[in-house]
């Protein structure tokens, strides 16, 4: 049995609606001479009956095909079941009376997710949220190809982050080399996020204009044990560092006693320098001078 072929996405195209002043302008003539009819008519004839018993209802119908579209919104228009356009211009317009006009707002929407719970990479428990900016590009699409175009945001939202979070380690502890983290490769992780959502609400006409990651943390039940951790890898961080400048400057000063000829140091002595000046620069408290009145081998 063939598979189904997916559903053609609706596309949003331009309504002409007839100008409002214009209709307006004609009604009112309408009803003047409906009113002057029947004013001078000598008497009540069968044609101006019929134009009173056909003419009341005609202007009651087409008082309702008026409509006014305000800036950054648009009205879709549908007549009969069957998409006719999209309204994007703001002001006073006519169209068919028994069409249906659904209000769409093209603004900018602002929304923040849920903080929720997820592992990341590592299968740590960690807390994430983000924020969206998005607004609606494609109206055919947002009105029909979903049932509502703002849960369906709110839960594709959702739905990225925690597939973002779980491909992700949280740092650079339980990252590999060259390895994306969520906390220190934020640039990359919100682009990544954005087209991800791109992809996810493409088939509701809408457009992400900005994505960003707005919390993002260890979950309380790991916090602290995440945090000593974290103390710990600065530390041993820091000591290499200084371990590494300490030798610099040990080998340094190495090079200049026996440039400059100031003594003349066997291995031994070498040896013995050597560790003291390790200890001296490498050394959290304050060195104590210690005088040695003696020979180094006695």
């Amino acid at each position: 049995m063939a598979a189904k072929s997916p559903r053609k996405a609706s596309h949003e195209n331009r309504y002409r609606a007839a100008n409002g002043g214009v209709m307006l302008f004609t009604l009112i003539v309408f009803v003047i001479f409906l009113v002057a009819a029947l004013i001078y008519a000598e008497e009540p004839s069968a044609p101006v009956v019929v134009m009173l018993v056909l003419g009341m209802p005609a202007i009651g119908l087409c008082i309702r095909g008026f409509f006014v579209v305000q800036p950054n919104n648009s009205k879709v228009i549908v007549l009969l079941g069957k998409y006719k356009g999209t309204v994007r211009e703001p002001g006073f317009y006519w169209a068919n009376p028994i069409a249906q006009r659904h209000r769409l707002s093209l603004k900018a929407n602002n929304i923040a997710s849920n903080v929720i719970k997820v592992n990341d990479l590592g299968g740590n428990p960690i807390e994430i949220a983000a924020v969206v900016v998005w607004q609606v590009r494609d109206t055919a699409q947002a009105i029909f190809d979903v049932e509502d175009y703002r849960h369906y945001v709110d839960v594709q939202i959702e739905t990225a982050v925690r597939r973002l979070a779980s491909v992700h380690p949280y740092d650079d502890n339980d990252a590999e080399l060259d390895q994306t983290t969520l906390r220190g490769d934020s640039e990359v992780v919100n682009e990544e996020l954005r087209d991800q959502l791109e992809g996810r609400l493409e088939r509701a006409g809408i457009e992400v204009l900005e994505a960003r990651i707005s919390h993002l943390a260890y979950a309380q039940e790991i916090a602290a044990a995440m945090l000593q951790r974290q103390q710990a890898a600065a530390i041993i961080s820091a000591r290499r560092r200084i371990v590494e400048g300490a030798v610099g400057m040990v080998e340094d000063a190495l090079l200049q006693l026996q440039a400059k000829g100031v003594v003349d140091l066997d291995m031994e002595r070498r040896a013995t320098l050597v560790g003291n000046l390790l200890v001296v620069l490498c050394g959290q408290e304050n060195a104590q001078p210690i005088i040695n009145t003696g020979s180094l081998y006695s």
